[in-house]
């Protein structure tokens, strides 16, 4: 409770909006962030019965980031408080979406904190890999990989892949793999180390067929034989499209011929139809025209 007032904690933050409903906006990000605020008031409360005592809780940043025309002017909720509740819920990504469209504030702290323990959670033995070896790579870029983790590009129309047209989606789990990651890695590059994701499958695209789209991560880019070779061979970027990902530039592997044929045969897609880019910070995104089974083939595994 409000002690001055007698009001709500969400009631005492929402006294600064007062006047503003009528802004673009202004009422859907007002209510997250009250929605937020009652969030944090019912679940601290459970978090902290769990928190062991010798636990290092996140060092707390003093300096206020809010910009002027930035909703929030009237405080706001320590790291401490945010990590609890979070760590409560378990790093949902939906909610750190929403929570980072609140203020500019909110939003340094879901990509410096959030994103990463959710990253964490999400895959520790590929960010344990990723941060083997001293290298750090990910770091300052933890919402791309976040959203790479659970996102599926898709692609638009004239677009990387030509006339394909598949809306962006979130995926509700996807494995990662680094055993087919060398496979699509030309034989100068089999030392770097990609983790790639399982083809997503759209079907029956008319036209295109059953395609599969498929995402991934090079590890330690920077210093990467691929990028090494991208630049020896003076690959141009893309001149238009970006990396959905992190906004990077992008690098066309199958301009550069530097993709091996093994790569086909472990996507199970038709000979010379994988294609794939490669951004500035290492980000994979591919397509390939997945080949279907046939009844013979069936047959013949069974």
């Amino acid at each position: 409770d409000d002690g001055a007032s007698g009001g709500t904690i969400s009631q005492a933050f929402a006294r600064p909006f007062a006047g503003d409903e009528h802004r673009p906006g202004i009422r859907q990000r007002t209510h997250h962030f009250i929605t937020l605020v009652d969030v944090i008031g019912t679940a601290t409360s459970w978090a902290l019965a769990d928190l062991p005592q010798e636990m290092v809780l996140v060092v707390k940043q003093y300096r206020c980031t809010h910009s002027a025309s930035c909703v929030c002017l009237k405080g706001h909720v320590s790291e401490d408080a945010m990590f609890l509740v979070f760590r409560h819920m378990k790093w949902n990504p939906r909610m750190i979406a929403i929570f980072s469209c609140t203020c500019k504030w909110f939003d340094e702290i879901a990509k410096r904190v959030l994103w990463k323990e959710f990253c964490h959670a999400r895959a520790p033995k590929m960010m344990q890999d990723l941060h083997s070896s001293g290298s750090h790579v990910v770091d300052g870029n933890w919402k791309a990989l976040g959203k790479l983790l659970i996102y599926c590009s898709g692609c638009t129309r004239g677009g990387l892949f030509g006339e394909t047209h598949v809306p962006g989606h979130f995926v509700y789990r996807t494995r990662f793999s680094r055993t087919l990651g060398k496979c699509l890695l030309p034989p100068q590059c089999r030392t770097d180390v990609l983790y790639v994701s399982d083809s997503c499958e759209h079907l029956d695209l008319g036209a295109e067929g059953d395609v599969g789209f498929f995402r991934g991560i090079i590890k330690s880019f920077a210093v990467s034989n691929t990028k090494r070779m991208l630049i020896e061979k003076q690959v141009k970027f893309h001149p238009q499209e970006v990396c959905p990902y992190c906004k990077a530039k992008l690098w066309n592997l199958t301009q550069s011929k530097m993709i091996p044929k093994s790569a086909s045969v472990r996507l199970d897609a038709y000979d010379d139809s994988v294609e794939y880019y490669i951004c500035l910070n290492g980000h994979i995104l591919g397509l390939c025209a997945l080949m279907p089974i046939s009844d013979s083939e069936g047959t013949k595994e069974e």
